[in-house]
This record gives C-alpha cells, structure tokens and sequence, in this order.
C-alpha cells in the first residue's frame, strides 16, 4: 500500500514510490549536508552522545539539593516524559527525516512562527549547552596545570572544535562513535565499583556500605523543594535524546538507523540516567561538603567522593581524565547539534541566509563558526564567579528544553489529525508511537506543567535574580512567535492543508508495507502494540 493518499482527488504519486537511484543516499543532501553517518554512529549517539560532565557534576548539585529518593524521582519522572517525545519525535522524523527536524515538522503541521520559536529555543540549549563545556574543560585543565590561564585554554579548545567540525560528519561520527563507548565502559566500571562498595567487598574495607547514606543524612535533603529542583538539573541532563532527530538527514540509512537509535533511547534512560541516580545516590552522602564546595569539576562530582571515601585519594585524577573525555564528546555535539539547527532555520528563512550554506564537503561553516561563537559566554566565569553562572546556564537550557519537549508532543499530534484528516490509516506508517494519543497528550501537559512550576522555589524567599532566569524563557517564546506572525502574516495550518507527501524519502518506501533492513531482510510494518513495546526495549 502506498503512503500517498488514495481517497479522493487526484492521484498523487509518492516520492517513495521508487527507489530509482539505490546509490542516492551515498551522495549529498538536497540541503547540501553530506549523508555520511552509519547506523552505528547514530545508534551511540542515541545511546550515549551528549553524556557530558554535566551528569557526572551537576548531579551532585541535585543530589546535595535534594538526596537520594529526590534523585531518583526527579529523574524517573524526567525519563518517562523523554521516553514519550521520542516516541513522538520517532515516528514524525522516520517519515519525514527531512533537514531541520522538529523545527522542519513544526512549520509543515503547525505554524512557520511556531517553528521559529522552537528552532530559536532548541539552539539556545545548545548555545548554553557548550558555553558550559568550555568552561568545565577550562577549569580541569587548569586543576592538572595553572601555569596556562583559563581562557587560553579556552581558545586552545575553541580552535581545536571549530578545525576538527570542519573536517565533515563523518569524522564527526566515527569520534563520537568511540568516545561514547569511552562512556559507557567508564560509567559500567563505576557502576560495578559501586556495587562492591556497598557490599563490603573493596580491598581493606572493614564493613559493608549497604544503604548507609538512605539513612544518614537520609533520602531526602529539602522535601518537594528538593524534588522540585532536581527537576531542572535532570531536563538539563536529558537534553539530546532527541538530537537524533537532528542527525537524521546526515544518515545514510535512515529507515533502519532512526528506529534503532529511537529504540535505543529507553537503555539510555535505564542503564545511564537511573544508573548514575541510583548509584550516586548510593554511594555518596548528600550532604558531603565537596558537593557544594570541591577546588575543582573533579572534586564537586560524587564519584570523586566516593572513591575517596572509600580510601583511594589519588582517584581524582581518574575521575578528572572521564570528565575532560566526556567534555570533549559533549562540546562537540553541542556544536554539531546547534550548528544544524541553525542551519536548516536558515534555509527556511527562519534565520539569517548566509547561516545556510554548506561547503563541498557538506559542511555549514557559517554555522558552525555561529554556534561557537557563543562559547565565549564561559569566559564570564573569570569574572562572575563559576558557581553562579553554571546555575544561571542550567536553568536557561532547563527551560528550553521543556518547551521544545511539549513543542514536538504537540507537532506529533497535529501531524496525526493530519494524517487521519486526509484518509490515512496508522498502519501505513513505517514506525508506530507507542500509546498514542495518549504519549503525545502527556508530552505536551507535562512539559508545560513542568515549565511553569520549574521556578517556584525562587518565590520563598523571593530571589529576583534566579525568578528572572527561571522564567525569562517563557514570554520569550511567545514573543518570538507572535511578533514573526505578526510581521510574516504566518498561518496556522488546518489539517486538510498540511501537504503530507513533500519530504518523504525513498528508502522509507511502504507501498508493499515492509521495512527493509541493511542485510535485505525484509520486516513487516504492521505489528501489534505488545510486539512494538518489545521492540522498545
């Protein structure tokens, strides 16, 4: 059965009606990015790309705000809603996985204003996102060696992100590809180190550490007000599940390697973010002093605490090397990831032009010298101080998040009314959302539900300053999105209008109702939601 509507008016032939050329996907993008990642590269990224020190730092922030139980809630609810849009986002960018993303969907099934005010906000996640990279790696360079002063270690690394981006996505995929794993072994090793601590199983260690930190200072440091913070720390943390979304377009098989890699995202959830909950909750006590005041990224992190606690002193040097590795996976996704958004906002005329060009090798230089540009925030730091300005960068790319989260619910749903409104059954499509509407309904009210109450700690005592950076995203976004219509006279698209064929590409062919994977095996699409929700994890 073909994707293109068949009921009433005229017949409109798919463009995945063929795959005339099977070499296409090897050569440039339409957009003039180059197709050059491997099911692989996405599949880790997915897995474990933007796993930066933010996780392995900031959560001792959480954990000293809000203890163990707070830990574990925060992000478990957190997880739950980053499962449901990437759900969402899954289903919409295997179809349509088209230059822009979500940005690119938000225009075709919303409101080309609604579309920059997303694309607007999704970059600027990012823009905090690598500010704070380039301070954290500032700063453990400078822990190993102060003999080189901050910032020239910041122009060092500026200089070294910026050449290695424009060696094109290739190198940038197969870097990432390695460093995740990097990742993931650190994290399994500490994982594995955490559950011989709390057993009693460490070398000269004369007692078992059990659950010892749940019960002494105790599971929970300030109540709600502690869940309610670690909630922005955790968004922050969560940022990129749908940054593969983001890639897609750059991959060369995205009919097998966007399923795989959304699939993917619940052993993120699981094994990453309530793994590091879990066991720094574990094995590090909340109220540990150098939570809040360690000389350095490396002794603010619950692993060095840890480590130290249970004897080995020197492991602060351990863990400083896993930071400074993830830092520089971190940072250079930071710039990959807002560099393309911007991008493709650019070819949309939602941005300024020249931000839209590519080089021969596929490469958005303009862009890419854009995005860093913005990392020169992190050298405020000398000035202002780095805890207060990390506080500051975390709320921003907090808030950002929530609202590009509820953002894509939202387009999920309306590309769903489209969908139904122009005769086409969900069986037609080539990657079902679980649950929905139900998913998408729940994206969209606790994103939003999220935003607004995200700040509420700031109202007693009443602190001006974090209540402006709370919230100052907010009216923002709907300023963004009225003045642009206003000034374009945009239109909200009514579900009859929404063009549901333009964007399609030919390896997401379903005319007979299969899928085929990269070893030519051929798969059916409809599938039952018991064999869906298997698929998933």
């Amino acid at each position: 059965m073909a994707l293109d509507d068949t009921k009433g008016g005229p017949a409109t032939a798919s463009p995945t009606a063929s795959l005339s050329n099977d070499h296409d996907f090897d050569r440039m993008d339409p957009s003039g990015v180059k197709r050059g990642l491997k099911t692989r590269h996405l599949s880790m990224m997915a897995l474990a790309g933007i796993i930066g020190p933010g996780i392995l730092v900031g959560t001792g922030g959480a954990l000293a705000n809000g203890g163990p139980a707070s830990l574990l809630i925060g992000f478990g609810i957190i997880g739950i809603i980053a499962f449901s849009v990437t759900q969402s986002l899954g289903e919409m960018t295997t179809l349509y996985p088209t230059g822009g993303a979500f940005v690119t969907l938000s225009d075709r099934f919303v409101d080309q204003a609604f579309a920059v005010a997303v694309g607007w906000q999704y970059w600027l996640v990012w823009a905090c996102v690598l500010a704070n990279e380039y301070n954290v790696i500032s700063s453990l360079l400078v822990f190993w060696s102060d003999k080189v002063p901050v910032y020239g270690y910041f122009l060092i690394f500026w200089f070294a992100f910026l050449a290695f981006q424009m060696l094109g996505v290739e190198s940038f995929g197969e870097a990432e590809f390695w460093l995740a794993l990097l990742k993931i072994g650190g994290l399994l090793a500490y994982f594995l180190f955490s559950i011989i601590y709390a057993s009693g199983g460490l070398i000269g260690q004369k007692e078992a550490l059990g659950f010892r930190y749940w019960h002494d200072p105790g599971p929970w440091a300030n109540g709600f007000r502690g869940v309610a913070q670690v909630f922005v720390f955790a968004s922050t943390f969560y940022a990129g599940v749908e940054a593969v979304a983001v890639a897609a377009t750059e991959t060369r098989n995205p009919s097998v390697a966007v399923p795989r890699a959304i699939r993917q995202v619940i052993w993120r959830i699981l094994f990453v973010y309530m793994g590091v909950a879990f066991f720094f909750g574990l094995t590090c006590p909340s109220n540990a002093d150098g939570l809040a005041n360690g000389a350095s990224r490396a002794l603010r992190s619950p692993m060095t605490i840890a480590i130290q606690n249970a004897g080995w002193e020197g492991g602060v040097h351990l863990i400083n090397a896993f930071i400074f590795v993830t830092v520089l996976s971190a940072a250079n996704s930071s710039i990959y990831i807002g560099s393309r958004t911007i991008l493709f906002m650019a070819q949309e005329r939602m941005a300024p032009s020249f931000l839209g060009k590519t080089n021969s090798r596929g490469v958005p230089v303009y862009a890419v010298i854009f995005t860093n540009l913005f990392g020169f925030l992190s050298l405020m730091n000398i000035s202002t101080g780095g805890g207060k300005a990390y506080s500051y960068i975390i709320n921003l790319s907090g808030v950002s998040t929530f609202l590009v989260w509820g953002a894509i619910s939202f387009t999920h749903i309306r590309f769903r009314q489209a969908w139904a409104a122009q005769g086409r059954a969900p069986d037609q499509l080539p990657f079902q959302s679980l649950a929905y509407p139900w998913n998408a309904y729940f994206g969209v009210f606790a994103n939003v539900f999220l935003a607004l109450v995200q700040g509420w700690t700031t109202l007693s005592p009443f602190d001006a300053g974090t209540f402006v950076d709370a919230y100052i995203l907010l009216p923002l976004f709907g300023v963004i999105y009225l003045g642009y219509k206003f000034w374009f006279k945009t239109r909200f698209w009514r579900s009859h209008e929404v063009d549901l064929d333009a964007g399609m590409r030919k390896d997401l062919d379903a005319k007979d109702k299969y899928l085929h994977s990269e070893d030519g095996e051929r798969v059916p699409a409809r599938k039952s939601f018991w064999k869906r929700l298997l698929e998933n994890l």
